[in-house]
């Protein structure tokens, strides 16, 4: 690891304790809002900024615009070149770092105190100035179609893509974040363009700090760094009432181990019930070794040798997921217990020993989320992008533990539908029917 990584790495680590965590709430002349945690004691600062959208933005013939654009903004910016951007920044001891998602693009800067202008100078230079230079755009494009192609040959992806398609339909969520061979390779530089100015826009995005730095100086660094941004972006995608039917869609692939994807309709994270049905899953299926699949699928029949199960509420639609690997021959008995525990559930709910179990798990857990300023600094723009407010920190545990065995219970009836429960298994999965979906 390069020297200045080190420090970065040994700074990035520092943190208050969470019970002494202090939220400010900044708001800018310019019109931003942006949350902070002052931590003076340590020359060093996290900055995080989302811009909600993501690649779920892309219009259907261009599809990868958006994770091809984030891509290209430290290959080049002003008056750097893509080598010259490295360096500078590689200078000044900064880490940057961009990335896409379906509902975000999201950008990470880390720097210290006293090249903290400079840095933010640099920062501002990719996001407001970035260069998009044919070569740049060449170079980048075949590796993203290099990924593109190796996701063609896996499991994961394969179901994964198959799931999204069945599911989502016409609905950006249905498209490869990272596009297609075929859009991926016609992007044009006037596509990458739109893609940048559609998702960095000041009416989409949020803030965090953490570090040394004040209020006001904070204040100041925003409205220097965003300020020149378009002030709207692209239009968001509409909301997807999410539909699906019991069954199981098979996808032939020659492999000795089948992979297979599960889920219906979720909850939206503003749900009610949202705590409860966290808590029920984490006894189901996200508790490692002490979830329930984990103990059914894996520690009395040996189908596998990890499964699993998440809630996964998104921008415009919600899921309930999970995903379990098992050799073509055993594959078809995984599944038979994995619908047999959904059912399970959602006809009895949870014993107190695991709802109690859970809770301790769980609020145990969350204060070592905030193990640097970086992760901090991630975490507040979470909460942010959630709805939620500064308070969460210090009541989220108080919720988790106002979760009743009556609340797990009810919500387990609520959300759990083995009538749809769908199933896409890639492999060559041995005694399983292939059934389509109900339109």
């Amino acid at each position: 690891m390069k020297p200045f990584a080190i420090l970065i790495s040994t700074l990035f680590l520092a943190t208050p304790a969470l019970a002494e965590i202090d939220i400010r709430q900044v708001d800018t002349p310019g019109g931003f809002h942006a949350w902070l945690v002052e931590e003076p004691s340590i020359p060093f600062i996290a900055l995080e900024i989302r811009f909600q959208g993501g690649t779920s933005l892309d219009a259907p013939d261009k599809i990868g615009a958006t994770n091809l654009m984030v891509g290209l903004l430290e290959e080049g910016a002003g008056e750097y070149d893509a080598n010259g951007f490295a360096e500078a920044a590689e200078s000044l001891a900064t880490d940057f770092d961009y990335d896409s998602g379906r509902d975000s693009v999201s950008v990470s800067a880390r720097f210290l105190t006293e090249n903290r202008d400079a840095a933010v100078a640099l920062l501002r230079e990719s996001l407001i100035d970035p260069t998009f230079d044919e070569e740049s755009i060449e170079r980048v494009r075949q590796q993203v179609l290099s990924g593109i192609r190796s996701d063609l040959k896996d499991p994961d992806s394969i179901a994964s893509d198959a799931f999204n398609t069945m599911v989502f339909g016409d609905h950006p969520y249905a498209f490869p974040s990272e596009g297609t061979e075929e859009t991926v390779t016609a992007l044009t530089r006037d596509d990458i363009v739109a893609a940048w100015k559609g998702a960095m826009a000041k009416d989409r995005v949020y803030i965090a700090a953490t570090g040394d730095i004040s209020p006001e100086e904070l204040s100041a660094l925003i409205d220097s760094l965003l300020g020149d941004l378009p002030a709207t972006g692209a239009p968001m995608p509409a909301d997807k009432d999410v539909s699906t039917t019991a069954g199981t869609t098979v996808i032939p692939f020659e492999t000795p181990q089948s992979v297979a994807l599960f889920g219906q309709k979720g909850l939206k994270r503003d749900d009610p019930d949202f705590f409860a049905a966290y808590v029920m899953n984490t006894i189901f299926g996200e508790g490692g070794f002490e979830a329930r699949l984990m103990h059914e699928v894996r520690e009395k029949r040996g189908l596998t040798y990890g499964v699993y199960s998440y809630l996964l509420p998104m921008d415009h639609a919600e899921l309930y997921l999970g995903r379990v690997a098992s050799a073509n021959d055993r594959v078809a008995e995984a599944i038979d217990v994995i619908r047999a525990e959904w059912a399970k559930l959602a006809e009895n709910g949870v014993t107190q020993q695991e709802l109690d179990d859970a809770k301790t798990y769980l609020t145990g857990a969350y204060p070592l989320r905030f193990d640097g300023n970086g992760p901090i600094a991630r975490i507040l723009v979470g909460m942010q992008m959630d709805g939620l407010t500064p308070d969460y920190v210090t009541s989220r545990n108080a919720k988790i533990e106002a979760v009743t065995l009556e609340d797990v219970k009810r919500v387990a009836a609520r959300l759990l539908k083995p009538d749809e429960l769908r199933f896409v298994v890639v492999g060559q999965p041995e005694g399983i029917e292939d059934t389509p979906p109900v339109q």
